[in-house]
């Protein structure tokens, strides 16, 4: 299952997905101007609304969305492609971005296999920018499988809680690529995606910023989702929480009474740029997650946090955050500014997180950069400055001379750099192999 998974996620980091290759056999057509009592959906008689040129669609279609201004609040419910021919929605290819405005969710997809949402922009929803599930059939892993999100841009959902940009529920076989995601929640709370009981995904260069609670949350039961070559730029309370607090009857698969369950598992972070927030890095009830090769700039308050939110019962039992790694990450920072190194919370095994060939330095001052981790590291490299080749103007590239440079562990994901260049072996700590351009 793992290999399968690397497998998948390594396929859509390179840009692949089940789309690659195909191309529409019939475009349905949606314009401001056009109608859908009328219209028969071609370029030149368009349907008015998405909803309508969505029910003209089938296997192999293209629901073109012509520039302009669309009311949000479009339901999109059992819309199934297929691996060989799957169901497109989105801009039309070439020209400005649709507009979908307003609604409780700016579109809401549920129970949909094969599809592609591409190149809109999504703004002022009232709950979620998309929202995408599975209908509620938390057991059945069929219900909503291989969706594609790239090239969407969300903002400015909610405002006043726990509003998310992208909010994934029971969503598997997923990809989130070339999108920006700004502005979604407030009040400290709402994520710019959340996953909750979210299974084999990857999110990859995307944007990220101005969000008051989370980048990225991976929680409910999601596992095996990897999170790679993203900025994250002032990202609220936590760039990535890996794990969370999940209400029981939420978890995808359901909660078991027979065996340990977790928030999240197989989590992995990989050659991310996260600068500012106040946390980096939030290790939250999981189990078995990576946080590898990321440059992390400036965290108000923490580098990391362990904790358990999610805690077992009389029914059910709960691994404790347990078993995690955090390895070949650079952290840059100012030593004034934050509280501690890592904020260990209760009911959490800190002892087993494996801290290894990290590189810690506390710019404002050099000799105080020495963690205080709850586990022996190995390999680590404290009070060097990577010398970042401009790192006030958000370039952290290496430059020659940088003690970053081949000391980083040696690891088998085989990933890319955030350049998508390879790492070399040993690999150099931080987002970016020596060299990348």
């Amino acid at each position: 299952m793992l290999l399968a998974v690397l497998a998948h996620a390594g396929m859509a980091a390179a840009g692949e997905t089940f789309e690659t290759g195909k191309a529409p056999a019939v475009e349905v057509h949606v314009a401001v101007a056009g109608h859908d009592g009328t219209g028969d959906g071609s370029a030149g008689n368009p349907y008015r609304t998405i909803g309508r040129g969505v029910q003209a669609a089938r296997a192999g279609t293209a629901v073109r969305i012509h520039p302009g201004i669309y009311r949000g609040g479009t339901r999109v419910a059992d819309l199934a492609g297929t691996a060989e021919k799957p169901i497109w929605i989105g801009g039309v290819p070439g020209a400005e971005r649709p507009v979908i405005e307003g609604g409780a969710a700016g579109l809401h997809l549920t129970r949909v296999r094969f599809l592609v949402v591409h190149d809109m922009e999504v703004r002022k929803a009232r709950h979620n920018g998309i929202n995408c599930d599975d209908g509620g059939a938390c057991d059945d892993p069929e219900a909503t499988r291989h969706v594609v999100f790239r090239g969407l841009f969300i903002h400015d959902v909610g405002g006043t809680g726990n509003q998310d940009g992208l909010k994934l529920s029971g969503v598997n076989d997923f990809v989130v690529t070339g999108c920006e995601i700004t502005r979604c929640g407030g009040r400290g709370s709402g994520s710019g995606i959340d996953h909750v009981g979210c299974h084999r995904g990857v999110v990859h260069k995307n944007h990220f910023h101005d969000l008051p609670g989370n980048a990225v949350q991976c929680k409910g039961g999601s596992a095996d989702i990897l999170i790679r070559a993203n900025r994250f730029v002032n990202f609220g309370h936590r760039s990535v929480n890996i794990g969370g607090s999940t209400g029981l009857e939420y978890f995808r698969p359901p909660v078991r009474r027979d065996g340990p369950n977790a928030e999240a598992r197989n989590i992995r972070v990989i050659a991310n740029v996260m600068e500012g927030g106040m946390a980096s890095i939030c290790l939250v009830g999981c189990v078995e997650c990576v946080v590898s090769q990321n440059t992390l700039v400036n965290p108000e308050r923490w580098l990391v946090r362990i904790l358990q939110e999610t805690r077992s019962t009389g029914d059910y039992t709960f691994l404790p955050c347990s078993r995690n790694e955090v390895s070949n990450n650079i952290f840059y920072f100012d030593r004034s500014g934050i509280s501690t190194h890592v904020n260990v919370g209760p009911h959490t095994q800190p002892e087993t997180i494996s801290f290894s060939n990290n590189l810690w330095f506390a710019h404002d001052d050099p000799g105080r950069s020495q963690p205080d981790l709850p586990s022996r590291e190995e390999g680590g490299l404290t009070g060097k400055d990577p010398r970042f080749r401009n790192g006030k103007g958000g370039d952290y590239a290496l430059t020659e001379g940088s003690p970053a440079i081949g000391k980083g562990k040696a690891g088998d994901d085989g990933h890319a750099d955030f350049t998508g260049r390879s790492y070399r072996d040993p690999p150099s700590i931080g987002a970016f192999e020596a060299g990348a351009e």
